[in-house]
């Protein structure tokens, strides 16, 4: 062997103190050093020998010296050329590795040669099971990606693919690890001997696993460790170069904390395989053997394709789960947006939606508020809802997460009860107006393999943090924490955050239309009635009749008066206030019988006939329910045919009670129809006789009668135009 240097695998400095976060930053991928079942060349692109594993002159019978060019080394000629064919192939400093099988005197190796970083690895890696059984594994590793392929669910790919590699590798036991969104691992799926004890359902902290490794299992998606007892084989160099990224290697060495962790899981030989989707770890499948165990290259590549199918099939199925929440969610946006538009109520318009919105956002609960309203899906008690609202910020983001008690503010994090989880969404910061999804803490009984966290160790190099020490079964109660919010969830949310704002936003233009539109209209309207008691007064002063002045007085002020309570119910209705605050159980007979006695004093050249049964209770506003009935009757008396009698009906059936109110009329014209129920129609329909109103009657007496959950409809039964009156059962 030639002279040179032995690459260390630590510095000379001063050790820093011993924590996690040194055990993180641990430089894995430099070890410098190489496991003893095989041998590395490393030569530069001109195929000159810069540095070997020290074991290498002797486990390949060559006289190694540094810098010696690729014809001097004396390896075989295959594997000369195909070192050659991986120097052709170099592209950006990498080529992919090429592997054959090579005798040296009475051994037998895989030869794997690639390229990293602009230097070229030759290693050698000894092998004892012969070609023909290999082949043999090989035809099984087919089949069982194919058997992998006709898997359903997520769950039963997993339980295939540990059964089958444990077939095809020989191993003790074969275990499928899945990731959680807090980076520990769970056991999902296991194959293993009877005579071991089963490690399903366990979890495995995040700090098992520190981040570096995470890089290398990512970028190296097998690793094989075939006798964790081995004595690591140092790599030898010149004393100035810089140590060989073995990220790539299949020999590189392994961290001593690691491969104590495995002594102390009683492991003697182990292997992993990487499921990675979207360049992300998604899971493991880990191999543990009781004793040391190689497994041939060609049969760990094979066991690789399997992960890989493994992690493709993993990938559509989740992507067409996906899919599918994406385009119910898509459908029922559509609803929504179509329900705000038409409804000026923003709390009316998503109400109804509340359930599949609970569904959409995965969520056990959504409190949607709008102007000060609440309305609340499923079981939140009123003190955790006012815990959640005052939670809420009043400026800043219009999207906010919670997943447990700890990110909630300090005042509400014991008053939010078991809702600990929580997706805000701000859809109006004008009202304001907030969608609320909610999800309950998730009390879980954790079976971590062991106590987790490492400890502190001192030896004969002073103290160390080493691996835990114990992987019996420990339990422990998680509390505080709800499911976090999946990106599925997020992406849904954001979706329909930005469609509830742009309807909010047209919803305030049509608001603030409507307010001038109100406000000029009331300025033009109400000069008639002041005209007229100015003129009154002025009749008076110069001693005209009191009695047809004081007529005229009383019904310019009472005109007055309407106009201003529409104006008022106007204003409660467009600031997203309720117009029927007031509710107890009455008797409408009554009340129908006294409006319509007063409405015939004061119209007697009009006939009214009222048919009412005995009794007709309902739960309301009394006072909201005579303005909708007087209005009615009113429009009816001002459009109905001279001579001809006004009709009041009030019936009983199976959906509830139905007031009908009717008069002899032509019937109303399709385009005026469509627009019975809109603010600031003029002239009723060009009826000359309704001068005096702004057009908000039947628009007020509809959102009244919404809000006591029944409605307003218009038919014509010739020759009598009929507004039928609605009221659900039990309003």
């Amino acid at each position: 062997m030639s002279p040179g240097a032995i690459f260390p695998t630590r510095g000379g400095a001063a050790a820093p103190a011993v924590t996690l976060e040194n055990c993180a930053r641990e430089p894995i991928h430099i070890p410098g050093s190489i496991q003893s079942h095989g041998a590395i060349l490393v030569l530069d692109s001109a195929g000159t020998l810069l540095s070997h594993s020290a074991n290498a002159a002797a486990m390949l019978r060559l006289p190694l010296v540094l810098q010696t060019t690729l014809d001097g080394i004396g390896i075989d000629p295959a594997v000369r050329q195909l070192v050659r064919d991986c120097l052709a192939e170099v592209e950006g400093g990498e080529a992919p590795p090429i592997a054959l099988e090579t005798i040296i005197g009475d051994a037998r190796f895989d030869c794997i040669i690639h390229a990293h970083q602009g230097l070229v690895i030759v290693e050698y890696e000894r092998r004892d099971v012969p070609s023909d059984a290999v082949s043999v594994f090989a035809l099984k590793a087919h089949g069982a990606i194919e058997r992998l392929r006709r898997q359903k669910t997520v769950a039963a790919l997993l339980q295939s693919a540990v059964d089958q590699i444990r077939v095809i590798t020989g191993f003790d036991r074969v275990m499928a690890y899945r990731f959680r969104h807090d980076d520990s691992g769970e056991v999902v799926a296991e194959a293993c001997l009877a005579t071991l004890e089963p490690y399903l359902g366990r979890r495995y902290p995040a700090s098992d696993i520190p981040p570096q490794a995470r890089r290398l299992y990512v970028v190296n998606t097998l690793r094989l460790i075939s006798d964790v007892g081995y004595v690591a084989s140092p790599m030898v160099g010149r004393a100035d170069a810089a140590p060989l990224d073995m990220s790539y290697c299949v020999l590189r060495s392994v961290s001593p904390i690691h491969l104590e962790y495995l002594k102390n899981m009683g492991v003697a030989a182990s292997m992993s395989i990487s499921i990675v989707i979207n360049g992300h770890l998604w899971g493991l499948i880990a191999c543990h053997h009781q004793a040391a165990r190689q497994v041939p290259y060609s049969i760990r590549m094979a066991a690789d394709v399997m992960a890989q199918v493994l992690a493709a099939e993993v990938q559509a199925l989740e992507m067409r789960e996906r899919t599918a929440l994406i385009e119910h969610a898509a459908e029922l946006r559509t609803r929504v947006m179509a329900s705000l538009l038409r409804d000026e109520d923003a709390l009316a318009a998503l109400t109804p939606h509340a359930g599949e919105l609970c569904l959409s956002l995965g969520a056990g609960a959504v409190i949607i508020v709008d102007a000060g309203r609440i309305h609340v899906h499923g079981e939140v008690a009123p003190e955790v809802v006012a815990a959640v609202l005052d939670s809420l910020p009043v400026q800043g983001a219009d999207m906010v997460t919670r997943s447990g008690r700890d990110d909630w503010p300090a005042p509400q994090r014991a008053a939010c009860g078991r809702w600990v989880g929580l997706l805000a969404l701000r859809f109006d910061a004008a009202a304001p107006g907030w969608l609320l999804a909610l999800r309950e803490e998730q009390t879980e009984a954790v079976r971590w393999a062991g106590q987790p966290g490492k400890i502190i160790a001192h030896g004969p190099l002073g103290p160390r943090l080493t691996p835990r020490g114990s992987f019996a079964e420990w339990r422990e109660t998680v509390v505080g924490q709800a499911e976090p919010w999946q990106a599925v969830h997020a992406i849904i949310a954001r979706q329909l955050l930005a469609e509830m704002n742009t309807a909010s936003v047209a919803r305030h233009m049509v608001a603030d239309k409507a307010r001038s539109q109100l406000l000029a209209m009331l300025g033009h309207d109400l000069r008639n009635p002041l005209q007229t008691i100015t003129m009154a007064a002025s009749a008076l002063e110069r001693g005209g009749s009191q009695e047809m002045v004081g007529r005229r007085i009383k019904a310019s002020s009472g005109r007055m008066a309407r106009l201003i309570a529409q104006v008022m119910d106007m204003s409660l209705i467009t600031g997203g206030m309720r117009l029927g605050r007031s509710r107890e159980a009455f008797d409408l007979v009554p009340l129908v019988t006294d409006l319509v006695d007063e409405v015939q004093m004061a119209r007697p050249g009009i006939t009214l006939r009222a048919e009412l049964p005995a009794c007709a209770m309902v739960n309301g506003d009394p006072g909201r329910i005579a303005q909708v009935v007087d209005n009615l009757i009113s429009n009816a008396c001002h459009h109905g045919q001279a001579g001809e009698p006004v009709l009041i009906v009030l019936l009983k059936d199976a959906d509830g009670l139905l007031l009908e109110i009717s008069n002899v009329a032509d019937e109303i014209d399709a385009d005026s129809a469509r627009t019975l129920y809109d603010p600031f129609k003029r002239s009723g329909h060009q009826q000359k006789r309704n001068r005096d109103g702004m057009g908000l009657g039947l628009y007020i007496a509809q959102q009244i009668m919404h809000e006591h959950g029944g409605g307003i409809a218009y038919v014509y039964q010739p020759p009598r135009v009929v507004f039928r009156v609605r009221f659900a059962p039990g309003a």
